[in-house]
């Protein structure tokens, strides 16, 4: 019988994009999502000791699952309360015009989501930024340095949903042995 602890370093559990997870690790994830917590609070949780649960931690930390922890900031607080969505048609389908997009938006810090899509509109940003003379910057200054065929912008109203945690119920189970 193998124990808990040899388990985890199982290689199955760490090949190719989608490891697999047992779901001690969906705890893990969810409640790492939820919100940070020390080692101590999370192994007793999830019902480990804290060297178990650290090494899961790790674990999923080395496999690129849990790819940071980073605070969370109220942007209204900071002094960005105005949400726009901005969709982007090319005006050609060249990589070299991709490129020269994705430079464009690495520069603009008001831009905190980029997309390429599918369907008619083939980018969609999310901009914070504190007023409409602010994004006004924004328009321009991207206008300016890159051609577009067209662009539409939208004010989010109201958030009606906000989360950064992602779905941990499509997680791959580890198969048994």
């Amino acid at each position: 019988m193998k124990s808990p602890g040899r388990r985890m370093s199982d290689p199955r559990r760490r090949t190719g994009e989608h490891a697999s997870f047992d779901d001690v690790d969906r705890q893990i994830l969810d409640l790492l999502q939820e919100r940070d917590r020390p080692v101590a609070v999370l192994a007793e949780e999830v019902g480990l000791s804290q060297t178990p649960c650290w090494r899961r931690v790790r674990r999923l930390e080395e496999a690129g699952v849990i790819r940071g922890r980073v605070a969370l900031v109220d942007h209204k607080r900071v002094g960005v309360p105005m949400i726009i969505f901005i969709g982007i048609t090319a005006p050609r389908h060249e990589i070299s015009w991709l490129n020269q997009f994705r430079e464009l938006i690495e520069t603009i810090p008001e831009v905190v989501e980029a997309y390429r899509l599918t369907g008619s509109t083939d980018y969609i940003m999310k901009v914070m930024v504190p007023d409409i003379e602010a994004f006004d910057k924004v328009y321009k200054s991207m206008i300016e340095r890159l051609e577009f065929s067209q662009i539409n912008s939208s004010i989010a109203m109201e958030e009606l949903k906000l989360t950064t945690a992602v779905p941990t119920t499509y997680l791959t189970p580890m198969a048994e042995d």
